[in-house]
């Protein structure tokens, strides 16, 4: 088994082969300069996991709308202001790690940012960026309480403009990779709505971007018991000849130690070849 473009930081990129292959590399997890836990304990854990590289890929909001300037504010989500910070200390973790670290992002996207957005990463220079639509209605998506009064026309419309912003995510061509792809199937208003119609209009948008969707574990081993993309849009994908990547979203190192070898099985049991993000390849 291989996972095609197993990198090293940052541009040398070797064909490793080893049936362990597909999980060795996590492209998605938080640190404390997010709403994860210290970078050396998350470090420290993917050295236990045995992984060979982990992209340290922390939320990051910038924008003029005054409603996610406020949300950013009480997360205390400043990666925009803290990343120089996070570099260097990323840069001395590289110096006794071994693991490779990867200086990586997780954005919020909103069509109304882009260019808040494009201006941002020009000027940061990550490893790579990650995607991410975490917002309907100027309400965080994965918050039940914001749609339950919802009627269904007006859920289907929201579920409908999810996917009009995750399009248009992937045609922006600002990101590597598009994290969970399907992240409304976390939100029981919104779960199960979304249509074969609307898996095939990304799954076509993939086909022509260099943004690829990632294999998210971050309520794999939860009671929601949740991959994404779910099962009916992986086939989708799969049809459309999609590559995928591995990301496990863990925010904490007993997360990451235990996503390891469920992500490792996902792959195996789908024959699934993960590939790395392709500013790293």
């Amino acid at each position: 088994m291989v996972i095609r473009g197993c990198p090293q930081p940052r541009d040398t990129i070797d064909i490793v082969v080893d049936h362990q292959c597909r999980a060795v590399y996590d492209y998605h997890a938080h640190t404390n300069y997010s709403d994860g836990r210290f970078m050396f304990r998350m470090a420290r854990a993917a050295e236990r996991a045995g992984l060979d590289g982990i992209g340290f890929t922390d939320h990051c909001t910038v924008t003029e709308r005054e409603f996610r300037r406020e949300e950013r504010a009480s997360y205390g989500f400043n990666l925009d202001a803290t990343y120089e910070r996070r570099r260097q200390g990323i840069e001395s973790l590289r110096e006794d790690a071994d693991v490779a670290i990867y200086d990586a992002v997780e954005m919020d996207y909103h069509p109304n940012d882009e260019g808040e957005i494009a201006d941002f990463l020009a000027e940061a220079g990550f490893d790579y960026a990650i995607g991410s639509v975490h917002e309907l209605d100027d309400a965080n998506v994965q918050v039940p309480s914001n749609y339950v009064d919802r009627s269904d026309d007006e859920l289907d419309r929201l579920v409908d403009e999810y996917f009009d912003h995750l399009v248009a995510l992937i045609e922006s061509e600002l990101f590597d990779i598009a994290a969970h792809p399907d992240l409304i199937e976390r939100t029981p208003p919104l779960a199960g709505r979304a249509t074969e119609a609307q898996y095939r209009r990304v799954a076509e948008a993939f086909a022509d971007s260099r943004t690829i969707p990632e294999i998210n574990a971050g309520r794999a081993l939860t009671d929601l018991d949740l991959v994404h993309p779910t099962e009916p849009f992986l086939t989708v994908l799969a049809e459309y000849g999609i590559d995928v990547t591995v990301g496990s979203d863990s925010h904490t190192p007993d997360e990451l130690e235990a996503r390891r070898p469920f992500l490792a099985a996902f792959f195996e049991d789908r024959g699934l070849e993960p590939v790395a993000p392709s500013a790293l390849r």
